[in-house]
């Protein structure tokens, strides 16, 4: 049986915790406690409370870049429009984590360079709308994206039930994927 390292003990330690209990009480004594470890133990590996959540939220990164694999077979569209809904999904299921991943302005100078995570997925994006043969793919790409993200946060924060009560966000994922793509040949 092999040990994780301390370093990724404490970030799965930090995940567990961001998901049962959600960010606010995501402290440096709470996660070193969860890992089984002194509560000055998470310091030699993260200088900062900051740090600490930035290898949080890097590890979501790398969670959801998994889920984009999963459609790496499938026609264009439909890889597009997997992949929108897993996006979205991602969020729906994991509310904390993707509040925590995109705030890089909170995270910024953390040392993880968040940033750097979030480009490739978008560019790998990019590159499956390009495949779908729509025109001006560059621009179609990011407005679906923004359209997508704005979908998952108010999802993510639970705005979506209290201004529209019983709208389903997969709905809303496949009308805005036909919006920017075309509807989908296989649509009713």
């Amino acid at each position: 049986m092999t040990v994780e390292p301390l370093r990724d003990r404490l970030v799965s330690a930090g995940v567990e915790l961001l998901e049962e209990t959600g960010a606010s009480e995501l402290g440096l004594r709470a996660i070193a406690r969860e890992a089984g470890v002194s509560h000055g133990a998470p310091r030699r590996y993260f200088p900062t409370h900051t740090a600490l959540l930035a290898a949080i939220a890097a590890r979501g990164f790398v969670d959801l870049g998994s889920t984009f694999a999963t459609h790496q077979n499938a026609e264009p569209r439909a890889r597009v429009a997997g992949i929108a809904l897993d996006y979205v999904g991602f969020a729906a299921e994991r509310r904390e984590m993707f509040t925590l991943m995109f705030r890089h302005d909170l995270l910024e100078g953390s040392g993880e360079n968040l940033r750097q995570r979030t480009l490739p997925l978008y560019h790998q994006w990019a590159t499956f709308v390009t495949a779908c043969a729509v025109d001006h793919p560059e621009d179609r790409a990011l407005a679906l994206w923004t359209n997508l993200h704005g979908i998952a946060v108010l999802v993510a924060n639970r705005s979506l039930e209290l201004v529209a009560p019983g709208r389903n966000w997969r709905h809303l994922v496949t009308e805005a994927v036909d919006q920017h793509l075309g509807t989908s040949p296989t649509a009713d």
